[in-house]
């Protein structure tokens, strides 16, 4: 490929010969065509020192698909089907037809009826005249040797059937500028203490400034505040032997967000007031039967769980209704499920840990401390015989490794928990105990449905991701932290986050306002 400065000295010597180049297509260089984009800024470096001017030039083009290629080679899938079908009244049957020309047979015929080349007789096919001029053929090879065709339909029925496709070139056609000269001078770009000194500034010829030329790249970006407090949570976890939960779909059935859950349909958190359903698509039956039918069972009458149920007549329209979800749970519900459904497979039950940081929705109103969307933390651990007192212990264990040292706790109800405790941390500033988190025990009515063991018990706990960023990068307001109102500089001035440390407004303490 020829350099920047071999092909300034080929612009030059033929605006000398030639005065111009109508276009830079019939340039070439030891005999091969020049390469244009490479041309380009050879150009425009002879533009910028005045020494020539030129006009982009738009070129359209079609080139053959490798369908296309090979049909021009081969014939038309219409041509073969002919071919295929012998001459006489009895022709050949369909199905061996297609074992004959294979996977061309299916367009082949559709065009092959379409030209009156063939019909149907019974089950065969027959020529309907004794010979054919393969039109396609003939158009395919006329785009490959010159790049386009007369007639416009036909080229658009040939993109319609992906044998050919439109592409675009530039090239330039090339004047001489006011300052042409066959040789280029030399320019220099700053001025030097040598220079000032010997006075050689003052005949120098200078580059002008391009001030439409791009600036510096930024040395890199930022993670936002979220993402430092979320990435340290990921660790904890990690450290602690969690397996992350795919969070990847906002979108979900009520079946796994509220059904799986033993949540009621009633309940009022299923209410538009509370929740966000879509319009399009409105509903979801991408669940499993069988487990529709225990989770409807268990629902009405409590199934084989030894429960009551809710007395209700469970309705399947209900449970498909999509939603954007309201807690990360959903997900935890269907990796239960998941987990019983490998128990089955391979005849034996593995403990399993499962965590999850992701955005969840609720149809609330917007303040200063709370959003329609935010994000939720949640740990699953699912082993047999677990008890209230392993979630406490782990509690405390996973608390501490966030600096929080003072824990307790405060027995509350949740629909698909029990039992099921709010979780309180004292904080320093505010000389009180403040909520941090929910936690509790799955109920049998949901674990029993998903498939799990009888003595397998599972706890769960969550909080909220905005609160502890908050409080550790001192704002006050959430929508200074997580929406239209966010300041750029703050999330690229904020520190990194370590939970284990005292930061931001655990030194100073909570405003009442907050």
């Amino acid at each position: 490929m020829a350099t920047t400065e071999e092909l300034q000295s080929l612009v030059l010597t033929t605006l000398d010969k030639n005065g111009s180049i109508a276009d830079s297509k019939d340039l070439t260089f030891n005999e091969k065509p020049v390469d244009q984009p490479t041309l380009l800024g050879a150009l425009s470096s002879l533009k910028s020192k005045e020494m020539i001017d030129f006009e982009p030039i738009e070129n359209v083009f079609w080139v053959l698909t490798e369908e296309g290629k090979q049909l021009a080679k081969d014939g038309s899938h219409e041509a073969r089907v002919f071919d295929a079908v012998p001459a006489g009244a009895e022709g050949i049957p369909v199905a061996e037809l297609q074992a004959k020309v294979g996977s061309s047979a299916k367009a082949g015929q559709g065009k092959a009826f379409k030209n009156k080349w063939i019909s149907k007789k019974g089950a065969n096919l027959v020529r309907v005249v004794e010979s054919i001029v393969d039109q396609t053929q003939i158009d395919l090879k006329e785009v490959e040797s010159t790049g386009t065709l007369k007639d416009a339909k036909v080229l658009a029925e040939l993109k319609k059937r992906t044998l050919v496709d439109k592409q675009k070139s530039t090239t330039y056609s090339v004047t001489k500028g006011p300052d042409f000269s066959l040789e280029v001078k030399k320019e220099a770009t700053d001025i030097t203490s040598d220079m000032l000194l010997s006075g050689d500034w003052k005949n120098a010829t200078f580059k002008k400034y391009n001030f439409d030329a791009e600036g510096i790249p930024p040395a890199g970006g930022h993670l936002h505040p979220l993402m430092k407090v979320r990435q340290e949570f990921r660790e904890i976890f990690f450290e602690m032997g969690f397996q992350e939960m795919p969070t990847n779909c906002f979108a979900e059935s009520s079946f796994w967000n509220f059904d799986a859950l033993f949540q009621p349909q009633q309940h009022p958190a299923r209410d538009a007031h509370d929740t966000f359903f879509l319009k399009d698509p409105a509903t979801s039956d991408r669940y499993p039967r069988d487990l529709m039918e225990k989770i409807k069972k268990t629902h009405e009458d409590g199934g084989d769980t030894g429960s009551i149920g809710y007395n209700y007549n469970w309705k399947e329209s209900e449970a498909e209704k999509l939603i954007l979800r309201t807690h990360t749970t959903a997900v935890s519900s269907y990796m239960l499920w998941k987990l019983a459904e490998e128990t089955k497979k391979i005849g034996e039950f593995r403990p399993a840990k499962y965590f999850s940081i992701d955005r969840v929705f609720r149809n609330e109103s917007v303040d200063a401390t709370h959003l329609a969307e935010f994000h939720q933390i949640e740990g699953v651990i699912c082993d047999r015989n677990l008890t209230l007192g392993d979630l406490i212990g782990f509690m405390d264990v996973f608390f501490k490794k966030m600096g929080m040292n003072k824990i307790r706790f405060k027995p509350t109800y949740n629909p698909y928990t029990e039992p099921s405790m709010e979780i309180f941390s004292y904080h320093e500033g505010l000389k009180s105990w403040v909520e941090i988190g929910n936690s509790g025990m799955f109920r049998p009515e949901m674990l029993l449905p998903l498939g799990l063991p009888p003595d397998v018990r599972v706890i769960a706990w969550g909080l909220g991701l905005e609160r502890p960023t908050m409080v550790k990068y001192g704002i006050s307001n959430i929508r200074d932290l997580l929406g239209h109102k966010v300041n750029i500089a703050m999330i690229k001035d904020y520190p990194i986050c370590r939970l284990d440390k005292k930061m931001g407004k655990e030194l100073v303490g909570l405003s009442e306002d907050d």
